[in-house]
């Protein structure tokens, strides 16, 4: 559906547009990528004749970063702005020579397509001092009467895989803390904890590896949390903003007492994923394992973190992850085990010989056995029977009720 040209005299009136709107070809589509093609159509109705200059087609993206002076100061507004997308299409205008174009009454729809660049797209976000946000628009512009435009929001997402040598590396931190101050110190609070990797994506539950020592003479109670932080730059000025995005609490561990997490679970919440290549936007996650300590400063590990939107395909760090993971658990193992293990006891400090004669009978000299003829086989059967017994065996080696003349016998 089109429309036709026709000259300014012919045209009496600019006619009324009864709608105009945008859709896009996939509207289950989620989040668009860098080198991704945004196809759709403009939709417009028109209740009686038209006339139009132009109808096109604009997409843009940019991230802004701006706030206004401090209470009572006279600093002025920071601001900062750059552009990611800017693109522009003719959908619909006159010929070369004519000025309008007039649209005939009914519904009337202009198909569009464009790619967009290449070059890694910024993910979309909304904070408090700034955003990055990509939009497409239709412009309907008309003589004498101002423009109409309808504006559809495009959500742009910048993949991070997870599956990377970086974020497959586990993180590891320790710090101690003395309680008290001065020369009343109660004793030190020790904490350590691991992440098997730096980088999860939304909706994984993520093992925590710690061990919480409480040396001091106070109950303590160890948590975990997410933290994302927002940094914003403009005008050289910098305003940062920080939030927990999910925690989770541990038992109260006494004075003297050691706690142990074996693979405690904090879940990752639905968040934007991780904004690291915005030069006046920056968005930042931490795992955060603390200890409240009463009367004191409470004691803090940050481990960094990286949320992706390309999962853990559990393959990749078979050396990194999962070996780290067997290191973890078999060094809270040794905490419980001897270091080596205890010999069994020497079959002589068990069984004297004295004993071991008594219950053992004489066996006599076979008959007709003359020489060494039968001797060697007669040997080796003595020599067998008297070899120590195994480690294990189901005949109480020193029974109480049996008499002396009955053989010992052991199961071999």
């Amino acid at each position: 559906m089109g429309g036709e040209a026709v000259s300014a005299a012919v045209v009496g009136s600019e006619g009324r547009v009864k709608s105009l709107g945008l859709v896009f070809e996939d509207e289950h589509k989620g989040c668009y990528s860098s080198g991704e093609r945004v196809a759709g159509h403009v939709l417009l109705e028109a209740a009686e004749p038209v006339t139009l200059r132009a109808l096109r087609l604009e997409a843009h993206g940019r991230a802004t970063a701006a706030w206004g002076p401090s209470t009572g100061a006279a600093a002025p507004a920071a601001a900062s702005e750059v552009e990611y997308l800017n693109v522009r299409l003719s959908l619909r205008e006159p010929p070369a020579g004519e000025g309008i174009l007039l649209l005939q009454p009914g519904k009337h729809e202009f198909p569009f397509s464009f790619q967009l660049p290449s070059e890694p797209l910024v993910t979309s976000f909304t904070g408090k001092y700034g955003s990055i946000q990509y939009c497409v628009r239709a412009v309907l512009e008309r003589p004498r009467v101002p423009d109409q435009s309808v504006k559809r929001e495009l959500q742009v997402i910048s993949h991070i895989d997870v599956n990377t040598p970086a974020l497959l590396t586990p993180v590891l931190k320790t710090q101690e803390k003395m309680v008290g101050c001065w020369f009343f110190t109660s004793g030190p609070v020790s904490l350590s904890a691991k992440i098997e990797r730096k980088g999860y994506c939304n909706g994984e539950a993520i093992p925590i590896y710690a061990e919480i020592e409480n040396c001091s003479s106070r109950l303590i109670v160890p948590k975990a949390a997410i933290f994302q932080t927002q940094t914003y730059l403009a005008s050289g000025k910098t305003k940062t903003v920080r939030h927990m995005v999910a925690n989770v609490r541990g038992n109260h561990i006494a004075s003297g007492s050691t706690d142990i997490w074996n693979g405690k679970t904090l879940k990752i919440p639905p968040v934007t994923p991780s904004i690291l290549d915005c030069c006046i936007i920056r968005v930042d996650y931490s795992l955060a394992v603390y200890i409240h300590i009463p009367g004191a400063k409470k004691l803090m590990l940050e481990l960094p973190l990286v949320i992706g939107t390309v999962p853990y395909n559990g393959f990749g760090s078979r050396n990194s992850s999962i070996a780290s993971q067997f290191i973890m658990d078999m060094s809270w193992l040794t905490l419980t085990l001897p270091e080596q293990p205890e010999a069994p006891p020497n079959y002589a400090d068990v069984v004297s010989e004295e004993e071991f004669s008594r219950h053992v009978p004489p066996y006599p000299q076979p008959p007709n056995c003359e020489g060494d003829s039968c001797c060697p086989m007669f040997a080796c059967i003595q020599e067998f029977r008297f070899q120590p017994p195994p480690l294990y065996s189901e005949v109480d080696p020193h029974p109480s009720d049996i008499e002396e003349t009955q053989p010992v016998s052991f199961i071999l």
